[in-house]
């Protein structure tokens, strides 16, 4: 096995030396481009419909409550009974009923499940 020369030593060195600086240099604005990926995202529409023959509703969430940041400040409303939504990093919207379907808005959600419970009533979700 060939010993290291103070050649490939001072070459290695530099190496890592310019990968840790671009590295360090490229940290700060990957972090910051993270915490603003645009503009800040508006509110939901308030909706107040009927599919499907069923009343769906989206309006402010009063109150607050451990859920009101899953839901963005919407609730969603479907025949009366509420509709756990929750909006994703992407601005995509799930709900309890759809939760591997995500949807634009709100009131996609509340149309999903409509139709994913083909006509059975939504059951309370239980608030942890």
């Amino acid at each position: 096995m060939p010993d290291i020369t103070r050649r490939r030593a001072l070459t290695a060195t530099a190496a890592l030396a310019a990968t840790a600086a671009v590295t360090t240099l490229a940290a700060p604005t990957a972090s910051a481009a993270g915490h603003h990926p645009g503009p800040m995202p508006q509110p939901p529409e308030t909706f107040d419909e009927v599919y499907r023959g069923r009343r769906i509703q989206g309006r402010p969430m009063s109150g607050g409550g451990h859920h009101h940041e899953h839901g963005g400040g919407i609730e969603v409303l479907i025949d009366g009974v509420r509709l756990h939504v929750m909006r994703n990093a992407d601005g995509s919207w799930i709900s309890v009923v759809s939760h591997y379907d995500p949807v634009a808005t709100p009131r996609a959600a509340a149309r999903a499940a409509v139709d994913e419970l083909q006509g059975a009533r939504l059951l309370p979700f239980p608030a942890n």
